[in-house]
């Protein structure tokens, strides 16, 4: 039978004035128990009532903490606020992390309200237990319905970071480890990034052996071992997300050689049949991008030789030779070549350091007419090159601040990054014999004080991540190139702003890309 308002009250100054002596009214409490069957005044009375008393009654501990969960789950959106705000008082020795798992399947609330005070809870438990409250919230993780899913790993992507050290010691950061690896083994790419971003928040995972942990992680879900099948794009998805968490991990003493022999191995050679994950994506760009931030922190590799030929053989295809002239001196064929600057400072960038490794390839590993050949690419790329560099240049000169900012003067400032980079490393390759010593910084990286270019570049600069493709006139000769003309209009409009992790990129959703994850349990479990 339902309590009323005044049967609260007074059994509630029964055990207030009870003291020391408040296990012998078992009668007072269970009476407050029953307030959560009255109306809306009895059950905000029971909400602040039954979590009060609660410690002194072990033996009614399962029938209070059932009691405050009929008030979370009540019509009455004040009452569930009410009711969840007190749950933290529930969590005690072996009830915490109950409390934990309820709070967590909490978090599917659609009140905002409501969901911030479930987030306030969950914080309050985690400094009383960490461990113990990381178990509830993983029990769900691995277990719950996925919308309580998603929402726990965002829980702990955004709130984990913010605790302090005393509650984030290093046995909880192991905890937190060896369970998210148990997460991983059933992921979608949206939730593996987060798990990531967890990870490599954890500061007993800023160490080299920690990144190098991580780096392992990313090679389980990467499939390394296995064939690309370029056609797939889950498959690429999956090796492009995979390639991005591990990217910020590499540094010279954690290395990404397994990541650039497979690029080498199995996606230059299908660089042309990849099936792009996101529509507005420029894969191949994007491909060649990564391999080129790889690249710098690649170790020693077993087939150096062959995938620095792959490397070499892919260059070749994006430097066209200079087109025939006719007798009259004009360019005899109907297509002229095109210049494909973005892809080509990619992979010269990639193949200069690579080559670092096997300074003589040049020399000893390709036949004479193949360097020939490939002498006279270089010689004709850079004779546009420095065509374009001057254009680009008169194009910005005397402009700063806001002049610079104009969507037109971002993209030539992005593409004088990308052609001062290509000129520098075309320099090294023309010295006799070929040089690596030269430095660049990749035109969508922040500029490096030790950056070597070779030019000075303007104030102001901004990044970008789209294709730079002009068509070249046969080059005129002498001095007769002071006639060549700048494009109008033809810059690629997507060299600004476009970033593939931020647009996401995961096809079908949760629970498709990636192979999509097995049903679980439903329906209320605390």
């Amino acid at each position: 039978m339902a309590a009323t308002v005044e049967e609260l009250y007074r059994n509630y100054g029964i055990l207030a004035d009870a003291k020391d002596n408040l296990s012998s009214h078992k009668d007072a409490y269970q009476k407050i128990l029953d307030g959560v069957k009255g109306g809306p005044k009895e059950k905000r009375l029971a909400a602040q009532f039954i979590p009060k008393f609660f410690s002194n009654f072990p033996e009614l501990a399962d029938a209070a903490i059932n009691a405050q969960l009929d008030l979370c789950e009540d019509e009455d959106v004040s009452i569930r606020r009410q009711a969840i705000k007190e749950l933290p008082r529930f969590a005690a020795g072996e009830n915490l992390p109950r409390v934990a798992d309820i709070l967590t399947q909490l978090l599917q609330t659609d009140d905002s309200a409501e969901f911030n005070q479930v987030n306030t809870a969950l914080i309050s438990i985690f400094k009383m237990d960490a461990k113990g409250t990381l178990g509830g919230l993983f029990t769900q993780i691995l277990q719950g319905e996925d919308i309580v899913r998603e929402r726990a790993i965002k829980f702990l992507s955004t709130k984990l970071k913010t605790l302090p050290e005393e509650v984030m010691t290093k046995d909880v950061e192991d905890y937190v480890f060896m369970e998210i690896k148990k997460v991983l083994e059933d992921v979608t790419g949206e939730e593996f990034v987060l798990l990531m971003r967890i990870l490599s928040s954890l500061k007993s995972l800023q160490t080299v052996s920690g990144r190098q942990q991580l780096v392992e992680l990313v090679v389980e879900q990467a499939f390394l071992e296995q064939v690309l099948d370029p056609t797939d794009a889950d498959s690429v998805d999956r090796l492009l997300q995979c390639t991005r968490q591990a990217l910020p991990l590499f540094s010279k003493n954690v290395h990404s050689t397994r990541f650039v022999t497979y690029f080498c191995e199995h996606v230059l050679p299908n660089l042309g049949s990849l099936t792009s994950p996101v529509a507005e994506l420029d894969i191949q760009l994007e491909v060649l991008k990564l391999l080129a931030d790889m690249s710098r922190f690649c170790g020693d590799m077993e087939k150096l030789e062959t995938n620095l030929t792959i490397l070499f053989e892919k260059l070749l295809e994006f430097m066209p030779l200079p087109p025939e002239e006719g007798e009259n001196g004009e360019n005899a064929g109907s297509e002229e070549p095109k210049l494909q600057f973005s892809y080509v400072e990619c992979l010269l960038f990639s193949f200069h350091q690579l080559g670092k490794k096997l300074p003589d390839f040049l020399i000893d590993k390709i036949n004479a007419e193949r360097l020939k050949d490939f002498k006279i690419r270089l010689q004709y790329f850079a004779r546009g090159l420095q065509v374009y560099i001057r254009q680009l240049r008169v194009a910005l000169q005397g402009k700063t601040g806001d002049a610079l900012k104009t969507e037109e003067n971002k993209i030539k400032v992005v593409a004088l990054k990308i052609t001062n980079n290509i000129n520098v490393l075309i320099k090294d390759l023309f010295h006799n014999p070929p040089s690596y010593k030269s430095t660049v910084t990749l035109s969508w990286k922040p500029v490096q004080k030790t950056e070597v270019t070779g030019q000075k570049r303007p104030s102001g600069e901004e990044t970008g991540s789209g294709p730079v493709m002009k068509k070249l006139s046969p080059l005129p000769r002498r001095d007769a190139r002071q006639i060549y003309n700048p494009p109008s209009g033809k810059y690629s409009a997507t060299i600004g702003n476009f970033s593939y992790e931020q647009r996401g990129g995961f096809r079908g959703g949760r629970g498709r890309g990636w192979g999509g994850r097995g049903n679980r349990s439903r329906g209320r479990i605390y």
